[in-house]
């Protein structure tokens, strides 16, 4: 039982919401335009938790690897720097989700066979393979991004873009400019959950040699950071539900607007916290407010 509770615990299943937003965005859209499809759908959230574990499986094994996570390392304990999970365990359980992902991809592909052209065909599997290696690489590696700044591009790329606006293709829709307002909300949220956890790990990682954008800009910068993508995010959100109460002569897109309230509590939490360590449960509140404003956005959308 203690090791099936290691790998569980290394599988990060808190994080799985947060990965899901943009599909459950993209498809409400779709949903919204009549091209819903529920295999379309259930292929998208099967291939979006394998990324994520993948993801969370491989930065355990990198971190480990390179010494980030030690004793110094705030937040939960992981698999490998525990050692109730062996380097070589972990090694095999990446390349088992690798498998998995693949699969799971490759399903959703042939479920979305009668909306794609053969170009975008090669396109989605050229995704689902830049989405294993940014999964893989964010800390594996000598060249792995995740240690030279580049994990918060990435999280808002594909978090936010390549989530919302890829499946959106999925059904069978060509690109809307409205989806842009979503995709760039849930990939600015989702990279500001990347930057309380480096905000929070900022003096290990900086020893560490994890060149994360908190440890180049500085602690407190990295508040107003945050300020900046939580804001950014809330502006763009706000923009899409007015758009939608215009389109749609209805008010029930404002439901999505009731989960944002609670920034301002967070931020003032942020700015007050006496030491980087206490933001460690400021992260969930963020991942909850992007999983929450799009499901209460896709509920909306249903009932208009």
């Amino acid at each position: 039982m203690k090791k099936i509770r290691a790998w569980i615990g290394a599988m990060r299943l808190r994080t799985l919401p947060l990965s899901l937003s943009g599909i459950i965005v993209g498809s409400a859209l779709a949903t919204l335009l009549d091209h819903g499809n529920i295999k379309i759908f259930l292929a998208a959230l099967c291939t979006t938790i394998c990324f994520q574990v993948l993801s969370n499986l491989a930065n355990d094994l990198g971190d480990s690897q390179k010494g980030t996570d030690n004793e110094n390392r705030v937040g939960p304990e992981r698999a490998v720097q525990s050692g109730q999970v062996s380097i070589l365990e972990m090694k095999i359980g990446v390349m088992i989700f690798v498998l998995l992902s693949f699969l799971a991809a490759g399903v959703l592909i042939y479920f979305s066979l009668p909306n794609l052209t053969v170009e975008l065909i090669y396109v989605y599997s050229a995704l689902a393979l830049l989405s294993v290696l940014a999964a893989v690489y964010y800390t594996i590696g000598k060249s792995a991004y995740g240690y030279s700044g580049l994990g918060d591009v990435m999280v808002f790329v594909f978090f936010g873009l390549v989530s919302v606006l890829g499946v959106f293709s999925l059904y069978g829709l060509s690109f809307e400019w409205l989806t842009l307002f979503p995709a760039i909300t849930i990939g600015a949220w989702s990279t500001a959950v990347l930057n309380l956890n480096n905000m929070r790990d900022v003096a290990n990682d900086g020893v560490s040699g994890k060149r994360t954008i908190v440890v180049k800009i500085g602690y407190k910068r990295a508040k107003l950071y945050h300020v900046g993508l939580l804001l950014f995010g809330a502006v763009s959100w706000l923009i899409m539900v007015s758009i939608f109460i215009l389109l749609t002569y209805s008010l029930w897109p404002l439901l999505a607007l009731i989960p944002s309230f609670f920034i301002a509590g967070h931020l003032k939490k942020v700015f007050t916290a006496p030491e980087p360590s206490a933001l460690d449960g400021e992260l969930k509140k963020v991942a909850f407010l992007t999983f929450f404003s799009s499901l209460f956005f896709a509920v909306a959308l249903l009932l208009v």
